[in-house]
């Protein structure tokens, strides 16, 4: 085959390549280092990827060490397998959250999982740059969801004459470019449930049912102790104003304020003044405010309009609250500010002890690092965070209407499953969790009866009785109990030639250690259904 010699790269070219993505590398882990703004990081990270592209079209390697494998088996960074006994647990938690959903009169509805790029850029402040944005593909420039609100926001704009009230729930997975804890619950790809009504109603009433909610789930899930800390954006705005904040500044210091409970005041002091651009002054005033309890005695602040309406939204949530039987569960705490920019009134999360950075040895909190000679967390360094949080959102859905009359007011909850999840997984062991739901396995003795343990597993499922059998023509006995005691499967039916004869079957209890293995109660074959019924709670 003949060829012109233009596509012909040279080993110098190559050579000089690998060369610039070594010292594009190096600078990339300088940046991150030295900790240097994340736009900066990004934009040189990209330079890497090209650098790594041009490679690969010429010689198929990368330029990394593992490049000449086909592949690495592992799974990509923030994410995870879940294997049968873990699902087990997770799909109890999905139920126990669903059935709570459902009771108090929820309807679900489903949503893309990648939204425009325009729908979800500027509603989350700071947390935007954790949006994983998509090549474009065919003219549309997309992000994967960053969570349920936006999405739900966005179908309510478009559906808005149809959907003026709703109680909706929606667990699906969403993606953050964050740095993740795996064994904390905080992931690049994980799930949220969310709980949201929407509509216009009297003050508090929906914002209470809503956090009712949070606290049977929490509960139902059995969790143990759990503290619910509820703030309201109209007070700490109502402060940040008395203090002096400028109005462009307000959603910045939210931010972070909100890491009070993770941060002293001395580091978040910095973030403001540092990092921020806020008058020192200013965040010594808004410090005096973290301990204050009874606000009404501050006539500074009762002055201010967005203040006051906080309050008087507080007095009447906490009445509710205490109707609802939880108000021994709720903490107020002004620390608490819920970064994302688009809450616009009462604000919630659910924290337990494992929710904060462990202590030292000194009793102190730890302080989060990053593993040594790697930008990745040291997971013994950092808390589960909330398992739960929400608020009140009243202007996101007409950010998307077209006129004023197509806002649609909400409050709603998110289940942070994942850390649940991470908890309740301390709790168990693995070895003891039955991961499928087969109730009964049908046996043979001797001849292995293939064609009617066959029967008997057909009749028992159209009875609606989870079964199983072996997929052996002649299974010696000892396998086929080993799989009952695998799988903690609680009967057994076994059959023999002689019993069959007789029109009779046996009936093993699985979980009695009484009987030897080829015991068990003889009944009629006629009866089998009834009895394993009765057996199983289901006559």
């Amino acid at each position: 085959m003949e060829t012109d010699g233009s596509n012909v790269v040279g080993g110098d070219e190559i050579q000089e390549l690998k060369s610039k993505i070594k010292l594009q590398g190096e600078k990339v882990r300088a940046l991150k280092s030295l900790k240097t703004d994340q736009g900066t990081v990004d934009a040189e990270i990209a330079t890497l990827l090209d650098l790594k592209k041009q490679l690969a079209s010429i010689t198929g390697e990368d330029g990394s060490a593992k490049s000449k494998s086909k592949f690495t088996l592992k799974t990509p960074k923030g994410t995870r397998d879940y294997n049968e006994k873990e699902m087990a647990i997770r799909e109890k938690v999905f139920s126990t959250i669903v059935s709570v959903f459902k009771k108090h009169g929820a309807v679900t509805i489903d949503t893309p999982v990648f939204e425009l790029k325009e729908i979800l850029s500027g509603k989350y402040g700071e947390d935007s740059k954790l949006i994983y944005d998509l090549d474009d593909q065919g003219g549309e420039k997309c992000s994967l969801r960053y969570d349920l609100t936006v999405p739900f926001a966005r179908f309510l704009a478009m559906n808005g004459s149809q959907y003026q009230s709703i109680k909706r729930y929606q667990i699906a997975k969403v993606y953050r470019r964050d740095q993740p804890a795996m064994t904390k619950g905080r992931m690049r790809e994980f799930y949220q449930c969310d709980f949201d009504i929407a509509g216009v109603y009297d003050p508090m009433i929906a914002d209470s049912e809503v956090v009712k909610i949070m606290c049977e789930c929490l509960t139902a899930l059995d969790i143990g102790e759990y503290i619910v800390k509820i703030n309201h954006r109209k007070i700490l705005d109502g402060i940040f104003q008395i203090c002096g904040v400028p109005d462009s500044s307000i959603r910045p210091i939210s931010s972070a304020v909100d890491k009070l409970d993770k941060l002293p005041w001395e580091d978040v002091k910095k973030e403001m003044t540092e990092e921020k651009g806020l008058d020192p002054n200013i965040a010594d005033r808004i410090g005096e405010y973290e301990l204050v309890d009874k606000l009404f005695l501050d006539q500074s602040l009762i002055s201010n309009n967005n203040a006051k309406a906080g309050l008087n939204d507080m007095v009447l949530l906490f009445k509710y609250l205490e109707i609802f039987g939880v108000l021994d569960k709720i903490s107020f705490d002004l620390s608490l500010a819920r970064g994302l920019d688009y809450y616009t009134g009462i604000i919630y999360e659910a924290v337990t002890e494992q929710s904060g950075p462990p202590k030292s040895k000194d009793g102190n909190q730890m302080v989060r690092k990053t593993k040594k000679d790697s930008d990745e967390l040291d997971e013994t360094t950092v808390g589960v965070g909330s398992i739960a949080a929400g608020g009140r959102y009243d202007n996101l859905v007409g950010m998307f209407a077209s006129n004023k009359k197509g806002n649609i007011p909400c409050v709603g909850v998110s289940i942070g499953v994942e850390r649940v999840f991470s908890i309740l997984l301390q709790k168990v062991s693995l070895e003891q969790v039955k991961a499928n739901e087969v109730e009964v396995y049908v046996m043979a003795v001797a001849d292995g009866l293939l064609e009617d343990r066959m029967k008997i597993c057909s009749e028992l499922w159209d009875a609606g009785i989870k079964a199983e059998f072996m997929y052996k023509n002649k299974p010696k006995l000892q396998p086929q109990f080993s799989v009952c005691d695998r799988d903690q499967i609680p009967f057994a039916v076994i059959i023999g030639r002689d019993e069959l004869n007789r029109g009779e079957v046996r009936i093993k209890d699985m979980r009695s250690k009484e009987q030897g293995e080829g015991g068990g109660a003889s009944i009629k074959r006629s009866d089998m259904v009834n009895e394993l019924k009765k057996r199983l709670g289901k006559a």
